[in-house]
């Protein structure tokens, strides 16, 4: 099958997919946030740490495949890099399920005669069902695996009252005394955030990220300014987009904790929280993730990632560890071919 492929190399060559792309990452079942327009055409505006290297394949004039893609030159050489990195989770290529092997193919073949020279293509954060790991490399390239990040996800019961049984005993006693401490004030809530409020809970969450890590000596994700910038960005566009999932908790009318997350498919995320450490009593985090896991059944979701680190608390709701995938194709020296 033959596939027209079409190298982006500037910031309005890539916004003017959006659309198509948007549409593909509809197509594709189990297409995850972080492969969404929305989030990844933010981060190259915020970050952008060298070539855009994108890569679309098209059949009849429909997208049918994305490598989004670029080009950093340093002192690891010349390596392709997935947009995204280090603030993704899982990353991937996005390919549609009827043209999955042409359009894996062509990307490759594409990049392979690309007139920017590189020498190293990593394909980190890959989940087990992921379509870069399915790519077959061809004779011009060595291909390296190796198991990279633990991604601890609790799989979900149909129902609420299924959650007892995946849920440890233990945890549901903690969420229960967290929910009687908190209904002791003279008001308590959990809410999801609307558009309009969507920078207000940004700012709360940002606030009380800052205090936490502060308190530890440490510093944080978002420590970052641009790290801010992004997250502030992606935060609206992925609620507009029916994405995210935002859900911020009040003690007494003031906001207590911020959960940001979000649901595609049949797949939830915890991505970042929150809380006012003032209000440790009521266990803020455990009642906005108790509450997230809830929302993820009543809308259907089979899993609950609670994406990278082997922190203890997501053991104790019930997840169990799931590994990520680095893949690396490296160009073999023409000598060697012969």
């Amino acid at each position: 099958m033959n596939l027209l492929t079409v190298g982006h190399r500037n910031l309005d060559d890539l916004t003017s997919l959006a659309q198509e792309w948007q549409a593909l990452w509809q197509r594709v079942p189990g297409a995850m946030p972080f492969q969404h327009p929305a989030w990844l055409i933010a981060w190259w505006e915020v970050f952008a740490p060298g070539d855009l290297f994108v890569i679309s394949a098209w059949r009849e004039g429909r997208l049918v495949g994305m490598a989004p893609l670029y080009r950093e030159v340093g002192k690891l050489g010349e390596r392709i890099l997935p947009l995204g990195i280090s603030v993704s989770d899982y990353l991937d290529l996005l390919l549609h399920p009827d043209y999955a092997d042409a359009a894996g193919e062509a990307l490759i073949a594409h990049l392979l005669r690309a007139d920017l020279p590189w020498s190293e293509w990593e394909l980190p954060e890959l989940s087990a069902e992921a379509s870069a790991l399915r790519l077959t490399c061809p004779p011009a390239l060595a291909d390296e695996q190796a198991p990279q990040s633990i991604c601890p996800m609790l799989t979900l019961p149909r129902t609420i009252d299924g959650l007892s049984e995946v849920i440890p005993s233990r945890k549901r006693r903690k969420l229960r005394m967290a929910r009687n401490r908190a209904g002791r004030r003279s008001s308590f809530a959990i809410e999801r955030v609307t558009t309009g409020d969507v920078d207000e809970a940004f700012t709360a969450l940002f606030k009380f990220h800052r205090a936490r890590w502060h308190h530890d000596g440490e510093t944080g994700v978002l420590a970052d300014p641009r790290a801010r910038a992004f997250h502030r960005t992606t935060m609206a566009r992925l609620n507009d987009a029916g994405i995210a999932r935002i859900y911020r908790l009040t003690l007494e009318g003031q906001t207590a904790g911020i959960y940001y997350g979000f649901l595609s498919g049949t797949e939830a995320y915890a991505y970042l929280g929150g809380f006012n450490c003032d209000c440790s009593f009521e266990s803020p985090g455990t009642l906005l993730i108790g509450h997230a896991i809830e929302e993820a059944v009543r809308e259907g979701a089979q899993h609950f990632h609670f994406l990278r680190g082997d922190e203890a608390y997501k053991f104790e709701w019930g997840a169990t560890e799931q590994w990520t995938v680095r893949r690396v194709l490296r160009r073999v020296a023409a000598d060697a071919l012969a």
